[in-house]
């Protein structure tokens, strides 16, 4: 698809972008004014490979302010965004043969990561009409005894959707019932929320502390993709476990985007809550776009900055004379024949969706939603 639209840009056609899951803001003043600072103050040289203490004491505060998690500074793993967080945890964790349970859709990493680790993703199919949610009797009969592992982003990417604590809870009862199966909870989206019920960390629910492991970072919610900071609290033993992992790929994360989180981290969250309130009303204007789409199905995504709407009505019908045949089909002709470039569900797990990022201007997006539209 970026090959694609490489393509078409060069030979001077217009394409609007809504394929890219980063926010379109820049990063807060006050977090780059913590940055050049850190470059004034000489933070040139190596960090301990776990992330400075003092960093790692404003995620502990971070922690406990926003998730009720108490973890000492030994249980905190900062690396080179959240992705390297989970590609350590797999590392360390998973061994030739042993499954991972992954709903469906999932971050498109998740599968091959875990499968560059030795293990087998194990593909829990959900749909649009219970909102892109595993359910506890899916999650049961999907477990066997390889099962090692259950990964999930909540709100997620790509569906949006967000698991309630009543949800996680009822999880967790399955999850109690197999000691030797661990979580991983992507939180990556956590304060893009526009739902009414507050985010809840699996590892809040009873029992579940000891077994879970919190990935996060600053990429999303304070516009830092590119500074590339992630970080886990977990398990001491599966803390140092990381730690020694990470130490043999890259070592320390990039010392300056350490300490400019340190300043994100502790600034209160109102800070940031322009760009989601931007982001809850660009949902609303897709939202309303979508509903005057003919055969277009989607939940009402409660987080994140996407949708995932079921386009599989589309399949076997024809489009300027080309037939339809899969998601990926789907994708293409919108970036032909409207100008959009969006991603095919199928490196999400659910091959009967697209996933469209409206982390756009509403400029793009009423003029993207309106090509859309005219094709269809």
């Amino acid at each position: 698809m970026a090959t694609k639209t490489r393509e078409l840009r060069a030979e001077g056609k217009s394409v609007i972008g809504l394929s890219l899951g980063e926010p379109d803001f820049t990063t807060p003043d006050f977090i780059k004014k913590a940055a050049i600072e850190a470059i004034a103050q000489d933070y040139n040289a190596y960090s301990p490979v776990d992330g400075y203490v003092d960093l790692k004491q404003s995620i502990a505060n971070k922690f406990k302010r926003d998730n009720g998690l108490t973890y000492k500074l030994s249980q905190i793993v900062v690396s080179t965004g959240a992705k390297q967080s989970l590609a350590n945890i797999a590392l360390a964790m998973i061994n030739e043969g042993d499954e991972v349970i992954l709903p469906a859709p999932y971050w498109v990493s998740y599968s091959e990561i875990i499968k560059m680790a030795g293990g087998i993703p194990v593909i829990v199919r959900t749909s649009v009409e219970q909102d892109f949610k595993v359910t506890p009797q899916q999650l049961e009969e999907a477990i066997t005894p390889k099962t090692k592992m259950i990964w999930y982003s909540s709100p997620c990417n790509p569906s949006g959707s967000v698991y309630s604590r009543e949800e996680l809870e009822d999880l967790a009862r399955v999850l109690k019932k197999y000691i030797n199966i661990f979580v991983v909870s992507d939180e990556i989206y956590e304060h893009i929320n526009f739902s009414d019920k507050p985010h809840t960390s699996m590892a809040s629910i009873e029992g579940m502390y000891d077994r879970t492991i919190t990935v996060n970072g600053v990429s999303k919610a304070y516009a830092m993709t590119g500074w590339r900071i992630g970080f886990i609290g977990a398990s001491e033993w599966i803390a140092k476990a990381t730690n020694k992992v990470q130490g043999q790929v890259t070592s320390g994360a990039n010392t300056i985007a350490q300490r400019a989180t340190i300043v994100a981290l502790e600034t209160p969250i109102s800070a940031i809550k322009f760009m989601v309130d931007e982001f809850h009303k660009r949902r609303d204007l897709v939202l309303n776009h979508i509903k005057n789409i003919p055969r277009f199905k989607t939940n009402i995504p409660e987080g994140a900055f996407y949708v995932f709407p079921d386009v599989s009505s589309y399949f076997g019908k024809k489009l300027k004379g080309k037939v339809i045949k899969s998601a990926s089909d789907f994708s293409l002709l919108l970036l032909e024949y409207a100008g959009v470039a969006t991603v095919a569900g199928e490196t999400f797990g659910n091959g009967d969706c697209i996933r469209i990022s409206y982390a756009a201007s509403e400029e793009d997006l009423d003029k993207a939603f309106t090509a859309i539209k005219r094709i269809f």
